[in-house]
């Protein structure tokens, strides 16, 4: 028997009880999240079958500042899971659209919330999810051109 901070008596597992637990756990929260990981690999096939890479390229045209606001554009409105926006932009980068805008796209999708302003504005305050949500939008802004100088800097082929 162990102590835990509180003290209180609490029964020391084995190595293998506390592995398996750990596995099991892990198990379930995969399979929890197994439905949103199929339907995002559906959803990005669907578009990449229905939206032509030419289409995408007149959007993002290769103008890297026009690229990265609209992809923080898109981010920003964007609503789901963010493990569902790297897959996306995993796919986006294999069609071809410019690391700059795939990264403003993923950094805005995690920390601007346009769609739950609303909600933010009544939690916190007009003032604060305002400077909140325009700092973060600027802030993707200014990554996805550090991201992408640091990559071409590497050399890496993206």
């Amino acid at each position: 028997m162990d102590n835990d901070k509180k003290g209180n008596k609490r029964q020391q597992g084995s190595g293998a009880d506390d592995f398996t637990a750990s596995l099991k756990k892990t198990g379930r929260m995969f399979l929890h999240m197994l439905p949103n990981i199929l339907a995002v690999v559906l959803l990005s096939g669907i578009i990449m079958e229905f939206v032509p890479l030419d289409r995408l390229s007149e959007l993002l045209g290769g103008n890297p500042l026009t690229d990265a606001l609209v992809g923080a554009s898109v981010g920003s409105i964007s609503i789901g899971n963010p493990l569902v926006s790297y897959i996306l932009g995993g796919e986006l980068l294999k069609q071809g659209i410019a690391l700059v805008a795939v990264t403003a796209l993923l950094v805005s999708w995690v920390t601007v919330g346009s769609v739950q302003l609303p909600a933010e504005i009544a939690t916190f305050g007009a003032r604060f999810a305002l400077v909140r949500n325009g700092l973060a939008f600027l802030s993707a802004l200014v990554i996805s051109f550090l991201v992408a100088g640091v990559m071409q800097l590497l050399g890496a082929g993206i």
